[in-house]
């Protein structure tokens, strides 16, 4: 006869029932693989929405800046997703293998992109241009915006500096503006000081492409040096733009930006680099 062996207090399990295994979950403030992603764009979509209403309560731009909103919804909907264990559990690998994988190739590019735009920031633009060709941007009721008020007042510094460059002034009239750019633009200079002899008008334009290609019908694209005028986060990809347009010898002169707007000026910028990428712009 089998003798029964008797359980000491330490037993967890009773000895004619140890066959079956109770696996108890896992409970305490350790965090699963999962948990810092759920933290991570949790705080980003914070700050996003955050960075969205700010811009909106000061009134800057254009409405680009919704981006922001619709960001940080997406990320905390990111939130959600790696918040729930039972969910991440649920999809297939390869799935979270091909999300990480575009998720990691678009930061590469992002950065990139944002690198190359970096190295335009401080661009200076040689003196004694033949041409100076003064980007638009959009003019209010009141006039130029703080972002036009810039290129201006950087152009007619070197304006000043260099009597014998003539400038052309590159701007349509969008659907919320009173006047064309350009003309804004002219009168500006005028008042600044600068000879209006001195002036050409292209009032036709309604993108950064068409700004140079526009601006070209005045000057030889071959043989005349030009300095374009633009804001800093703007002026790689103008460069980018006029070199695959033809023109043989073009610098930038890189205008101060608003201070705090950086960070949206700079992912209008990337997103405007992919589109010219896309239509050959550059």
């Amino acid at each position: 006869m089998k003798r029964k062996r008797k359980n000491n207090y330490h037993d967890l399990i009773p000895f004619d029932k140890s066959h079956k295994v109770i696996r108890l979950e896992k409970r305490g403030t350790k965090l699963n693989k999962y948990s810092i992603a759920s933290y991570f764009f949790g705080v980003l979509g914070i700050l996003c929405l955050l960075y969205c209403g700010g811009i909106a309560l000061v009134g800057f731009g254009t409405y680009f800046f919704l981006i922001w909103g619709v960001i940080g919804i997406i990320f905390l909907s990111l939130c959600a997703i790696f918040h729930s264990k039972k969910l991440m559990n649920m999809l297939p690998k390869w799935f979270k293998l091909f999300c990480v994988t575009c998720f990691v190739l678009g930061l590469l590019l992002f950065f990139t992109i944002e690198g190359l735009i970096l190295t335009q920031y401080a661009a200076a633009g040689k003196p004694g241009a033949d041409y100076c060709i003064v980007l638009g941007a959009q003019w209010k009721s009141d006039g130029p915006s703080e972002v036009l008020r810039r290129r201006l007042d950087k152009a007619a510094a070197y304006l000043i500096s260099n009597p014998n460059t003539k400038v052309i002034v590159s701007g349509g009239q969008g659907m919320n503006e009173i006047i064309s750019e350009a003309s804004g633009m002219r009168d500006y200079l005028v008042q600044s000081g600068i000879a209006e002899n001195r002036i050409l008008v292209e009032d036709q334009s309604s993108n950064t492409y068409e700004n140079l290609v526009f601006s070209s019908e005045f000057l030889d694209k071959t043989t005349d040096s030009v300095v374009v005028v633009t804001n800093n986060f703007h002026v790689f990809r103008t460069l980018a733009i006029a070199k695959k347009q033809g023109y043989a010898n073009v610098e930038g002169l890189a205008a101060s930006s608003v201070p705090g707007m950086a960070p949206n000026n700079l992912l209008r910028e990337f997103l405007g680099v992919i589109k010219d990428f896309i239509f050959m712009n550059l």
